[in-house]
């Protein structure tokens, strides 16, 4: 077995902070109702902007009431019953209560959106039969438990390379809750080209199915983690086909 190369690892790193780059300006919600709330701390303090380099205007008392609007990463916009408009850190929020009397918990309203969300992207390294691989994936809700997704892939053997994609239809029967099991099935394609070193070695390109097991896990804000084990099939002629077993471990980025 080859040790991931240095190419492999850039292209890794580079779909990762890219796409961290891009959570900010994907970051700003809704919240996921109005929700009226009364302070009990001493006081909060109403920013201009959603940061701490935003200033201070507005400092709203214990028992005032508030309603938060929309947030962006941990900043909530909110009004107070005077009219006052601007941005609370979710930390000065977390002690508030409802309307019912009730805590609301702020970390559930991150967990929220991981319930809500529709577009998934992500990469993954981990072992193609018994070789390397690189996994990229992209993926879409079309309801709480059914999506699409597409996948691409890279296998760096001894003695050949393989790229593959596939398409695949996913289950994921208990989507609302933080660890997630999901089944996928699908077709693709399978290229296999090998060394040029090897004599009389011909390149292969074959119909591909697979079947997939997995499993997801809210870590926090917009980040899940996910492993699955899958089955590939290629089929190489008429009458002859191939088996491969995978197991691949990454993070995925949602939206």
């Amino acid at each position: 077995m080859r040790m991931p190369t240095p190419r492999s690892i850039r292209v890794l790193c580079a779909l990762v902070l890219s796409l961290s780059a891009a959570l900010p300006a994907a970051a700003a919600d809704e919240a996921p109702d109005t929700q009226r709330l009364q302070v009990t701390d001493p006081y909060i303090e109403l920013r201009t902007g959603p940061g701490r380099g935003y200033p201070i205007f507005f400092v709203a008392a214990r028992a005032e009431w508030i309603e938060v609007h929309l947030r962006y990463t941990d900043w909530y916009k909110v009004r107070t019953d005077g009219g006052k408009e601007g941005w609370v850190h979710r930390r000065q929020l977390v002690t508030t209560l409802t309307e019912a009397g009730a805590s609301r918990s702020f970390r559930d309203i991150a967990f929220d959106d991981f319930l809500q969300r529709r577009a998934e992207f992500g990469a993954g390294w981990g072992h193609f039969k018994a070789e390397p691989m690189l996994k990229f994936w992209a993926g879409y809700k079309l309801s709480e438990s059914i999506g699409i997704e597409a996948t691409l892939g890279q296998v760096q053997g001894i003695f050949s390379g393989t790229n593959f994609w596939h398409v695949n239809l996913q289950l994921e029967p208990w989507s609302d809750q933080r660890i997630s099991p999901f089944f996928a099935v699908g077709v693709g394609n399978f290229k296999n080209i090998p060394n040029t070193s090897l004599v009389a070695a011909t390149p292969t390109d074959a119909k591909l199915s697979n079947a997939s097991l997995g499993v997801r896990y809210y870590l926090t804000e917009r980040f899940v983690l996910r492993a699955d084990y899958s089955i590939y099939t290629a089929f190489l002629n008429d009458t002859r086909s191939g088996e491969y077993r995978a197991i691949t471990g990454g993070i995925s980025f949602f939206f």
